[in-house]
């Protein structure tokens, strides 16, 4: 089921939060930002997986047209990883696992860092 929510660290100061598609479909997931030219700074999309994975939680970047900063987010709610993800490339895996993948501009990605706690707000 995909629903709206607002992405906050409780670790850094956020100018404002991120608004999001809470993602938790197959199909949701399998298209992502495919085809999409840009998004917009304090926009973004939240893939959901059952548990906790490496593989489940990553990415492809084909048909992708932008880069993307990626941060990726265990059951805990604890930041694992954090990359910038180029325009077309294949994949990217998180270092460790992870049940969110948040798919942001990538001028956002500084308001993470790695061993944050997150907080997710119903919108």
């Amino acid at each position: 089921m995909s629903r709206n929510i607002e992405i906050l660290s409780t670790n850094q100061l956020q100018k404002n939060p991120i608004r999001t598609l809470y993602c938790d479909s197959f199909w949701g997931r399998l298209r992502g930002l495919m085809f999409r030219d840009e998004i917009a700074e304090d926009e973004g999309l939240l893939l959901v997986q059952r548990k906790d994975s490496r593989t489940d939680s990553s990415i492809h970047m084909l048909f992708v047209n932008m880069d993307l900063g990626v941060i990726w987010i265990n059951s805990d709610l604890i930041v694992v990883d954090i990359k910038v993800a180029k325009a077309w490339r294949p994949a990217y895996f998180p270092a460790f696992p992870a049940k969110y993948t948040l798919e942001i501009h990538p001028d956002r990605i500084s308001d993470f860092k790695i061993g944050d706690k997150v907080r997710f707000n119903e919108i």
